[in-house]
């Protein structure tokens, strides 16, 4: 009999193979006391644990192939700054003393400290990162417990689908050195960095099936299906044939897709479309040349400014943005300035908000720390010397925002011409489109900044006044909700008025099923994330404005969300 789980699927593709279960379970972690005369003993053996991780990551570091995305190296470079970050190493240190308890008691502590504050955050990206600090400090704990339980077998994995509780960075090195044809795992998600791990490494994976780990056996037929998510146990033959005619299939849908990079994103009635990609991390900017993407439409920046309690110095910001600018070989790059809020404090935790997404965020609170949003603008201004540059600022509310974000621009340029420092003194500027007083002041906006980018994600949470966290209303999370469509259609249209480009750069960009309504609402860039480029663009160059017009004129009547999610339906049939 068949058994069917389902997960998410993170890395595309589909992988059969026998199973190769991982039980290894979660360190057994207890508290004891430590008598007041030996706890200079306790915090040494802690010491030699941070040291004898350190040597584990880095001999993980020596066996990832030359021909892997940088990333990967930078992952593991991630969990070693975490071992000598303050909040890992030096107040485990203190907890083990002021409460007298055993190191791995007090990493636990820690770990629900640390945690904690990365739950609160409203970004799903930077959310994730909790991941990391749970691996690190499993794998501390297990250190010193000397527990070898979770160390992947480097051997005999070869063509086999892993099914494992969760895998780290470090696992996934390890994993990809065995060349398993795929990997399931109970937890997990798209943005954390395994799953990011397995894209760029180009193994087919599922994450949160929940119960894989504990249902599935050692040595059975497996088939994953990395797009679907989907988990098959003991297929019979005819699912089998099924399936590797599937595999079949998406070689070469694989294959039409890249064909399209050198092809110019563009309806088929000669509507030229700007199609750009949201870039997180090295391994996205090389999706991005491999999709033919026009540039980089959304760069975050927030991570720069987490897991410390100073912010980056110019030089280090400098140093990313030349980076990105030299790999993006002259195509745009849009940074956006830090959208950092109460909900992204350092991890000091100090002035929690108790409503983050109406708090102190983005360019609220770059205007009220003035002296490290200018240090922020001179790193972005001195990097457009390297290459093209846009600046775009997050979450405008008001005219005076923009008055004041723009001031503290020009005298960051004076300053640099002071300093006779090299920089576009011509970067664009824009502003991104989230909330509904923003939509309804767009041309005030459109009028003032060089482009306009809709970000949908909070658009449509502040708009439907949703907090997007709060699970019990996200069924009332609608991209297709009448309110919704009428801010972005404002929006475009209040570009198009004073010739101002109208960007999207949220999720609505990156859904193939509303390209084509938001091609008829005019839109004519997408940012979208990377994996999505090839299929946008398919669907771009699939579509025919003139035939899209007569059922828009339909929108304008659609006042619940079954009339528009119709109207989705027809014109994708068209």
């Amino acid at each position: 009999m068949t058994l069917l789980l389902t997960g998410t699927g993170v890395s595309p593709g589909i992988a059969m193979g026998k199973a190769h279960v991982l039980r290894r379970g979660r360190p057994d972690v207890l508290e004891y006391a430590i008598p007041r005369q030996h706890l200079a003993d306790e915090v040494a053996r802690f010491r030699r644990a941070l040291d004898s991780v350190t040597a584990q990551l880095r001999d993980i570091q020596r066996h990832i192939p030359a021909n892997a995305p940088r990333d990967v190296a930078g992952f593991i470079d991630t969990h070693l700054l975490m071992l000598r970050d303050r909040l890992l190493a030096e107040d485990t240190i203190t907890l083990i003393r002021e409460r007298q308890c055993n190191a791995e008691w007090a990493l636990k502590i820690q770990q629900d400290n640390i945690v904690s504050v990365f739950d609160a955050m409203e970004d799903a990206y930077l959310r994730t990162r909790r991941d990391d600090v749970a691996y690190v400090i499993e794998r501390l704990q297990r250190t010193l417990l000397e527990d070898e339980g979770g160390v992947p077998p480097r051997r005999n994995l070869r063509g086999r689908v892993v099914v494992a509780d969760d895998l780290s960075p470090a696992d996934m090195v390890l994993l990809q050195e065995a060349q398993i044809a795929g990997f399931v795992t109970d937890a997990g998600g798209p943005l954390s960095h395994t799953a990011i791990m397995a894209r760029g490494l180009g193994i087919p994976a599922v994450v949160g099936a929940h119960t894989a780990s504990s249902l599935l056996h050692d040595g059975e037929d497996l088939i994953i299906d990395g797009d679907t998510g989907m988990v098959l146990a003991g297929a019979d033959g005819r699912l089998s044939r099924h399936y590797r005619q599937q595999q079949k299939a998406a070689r070469q849908h694989a294959r039409a897709l890249r064909a399209l990079a050198d092809t110019p994103a563009c309806t088929r009635d000669g509507q030229a479309i700007q199609l750009m990609a949201n870039v997180e991390l090295a391994e996205d900017l090389r999706a991005l040349r491999h999709a033919g993407a026009d540039g980089v439409g959304l760069y975050r920046t927030e991570y720069l400014f987490l897991n410390r309690t100073e912010p980056p110095s110019e030089e280090e910001q400098l140093r990313h943005y030349r980076r990105l600018v030299n790999a993006s070989q002259g195509r745009p790059v849009t940074i956006r300035t830090v959208d950092l809020g109460a909900d992204k404090l350092d991890l000091d935790g100090a002035g929690q908000a108790l409503n983050p997404a109406l708090g102190l965020r983005a360019i609220r609170r770059s205007l009220k720390e003035p002296e490290v949003f200018l240090v922020q603008l001179r790193a972005i201004l001195r990097a457009s010397h390297q290459g093209p540059v846009r600046i775009m600022l997050p979450m405008l509310t008001s005219p005076a925002e923009l008055d004041q974000a723009l001031e503290l621009l020009e005298h960051a340029k004076r300053q640099l011409k002071r300093e006779r420092r090299r920089f576009d003194a011509e970067i664009p500027v824009g502003g991104m489109i989230e909330t509904p007083a923003a939509a309804l002041l767009s041309e005030h906006f459109a009028r003032q900044l060089d482009f306009l980018s809709i970000g949908t994600n909070d658009l449509i949470q502040y708009t439907l006044a949703i907090d997007r966290l709060d699970e019990s209303v996200t069924y009332l999370y609608d991209p297709l909700h009448p309110a919704v469509l009428r801010l972005i259609t404002l929006t475009i249209e209040a570009g198009q008025r004073v010739a101002t480009p109208v960007a999207m750069c949220g999720e609505m960009a990156g859904d193939l099923r509303l390209t084509r309504l938001l091609l008829g609402m005019g839109l004519t860039e997408f940012s979208v994330r990377p994996n999505m480029l090839g299929e946008i663009k398919r669907r771009i160059l699939d579509t025919d404005l003139g035939a899209l017009r007569p059922l828009m004129q339909q929108l304008d009547t659609a006042y619940t969300e079954p009339a528009v999610a119709e109207l989705v339906t027809r014109l994708n049939a068209l």
